[in-house]
């Protein structure tokens, strides 16, 4: 990447005619050099419009993620089940390479009671198989991101993420920094030295094309001892994203920031200004 690229989580929610064409547009005209396509629920950008899209993105110097669906569990008892979360992702990241896109984030699984070492083999092994298929369909530059989760109860911890990454072809970490504060309960993961460690960890695991080839989620965000419990406006919620910010700018760090705030488009520029001006 070129540098820290701010995106909303989604078409801009000031987008008139609200499509990707024109959410693509709006996210330029507002200053923004990214934008994350939601395909949370389905894949809404047919195979039709998907050049379409990337010629728009090239013309706007939009850089585009996807968020897959939520209904992915690599870990899954039923074999089925794991086969569908493939297919999902692979739909996905098919549509999203011939749209120009650069990395598919998702949540990758449950543990569903079984072992950390055992969920790890069963998401392991769905990843890989994801990264083939996608090869096989020419999207062999697409980064395929698990994404740090806000609960002990979904697999994804840091390590966890590193780990598979360290591992696996085209797999690198979507780090959600509000995720891993909640995750703690709010016991961790909210100062400037801490998320510095993390970026440090990044990069031991994964050389310095971690932490300048990142896609990251940011937002305020509600939590219980549970982990997450909803995302909040950034100015509305205890954790300090402009240490983030200050973290990120310290290490040198490029990739993409989606801002997954309720206020996607204000919070996306509020963290580029805040950014800007560090």
């Amino acid at each position: 990447m070129d540098k820290l690229r701010f995106a909303p989580a989604g078409i801009p929610l000031s987008t008139q005619d609200r499509n990707t064409l024109n959410g693509i547009a709006e996210a330029h005209r507002l200053g923004l050099t990214g934008m994350e396509l939601e395909f949370v629920q389905n894949v809404n950008v047919p195979d039709g419009l998907a050049p379409k899209v990337k010629a728009a993105a090239m013309e706007n110097d939009i850089v585009l993620t996807a968020h897959g669906s939520y209904y992915i569990n690599l870990n899954a008892a039923e074999p089925e089940k794991i086969q569908a979360s493939i297919k999902r992702i692979v739909h996905a990241g098919r549509i999203l390479n011939t749209a120009g896109g650069y990395s598919l984030t998702f949540h990758a699984g449950f543990f569903l009671g079984k072992s950390p070492e055992d969920t790890y083999k069963a998401i392991k092994k769905g990843m890989e198989d994801s990264v083939t298929e996608l090869k096989g369909l020419g999207a062999g530059s697409l980064w395929v991101r698990p994404e740090t989760t806000g609960k002990p109860t979904q697999w994804g911890s840091l390590e966890e993420i590193l780990r598979l990454s360290a591992e696996c072809d085209n797999v690198m970490p979507c780090i959600d920094w509000a995720h891993m504060f909640a995750r703690t309960g709010g016991a961790k993961n909210n100062t400037y030295e801490e998320f510095r460690t993390i970026l440090e960890s990044v990069e031991k695991a994964l050389g310095k094309k971690g932490v300048e080839n990142l896609h990251m989620h940011i937002s305020g965000i509600a939590y219980t001892p549970k982990g997450e419990k909803n995302h909040l406006p950034l100015q509305e919620s205890e954790f300090d994203y402009k240490a983030v910010l200050k973290a990120l700018k310290d290490f040198g760090a490029k990739g993409v920031l989606v801002c997954e705030s309720p206020l996607i488009e204000k919070d996306a520029a509020l963290l580029q200004k805040t950014y800007n001006e560090l």
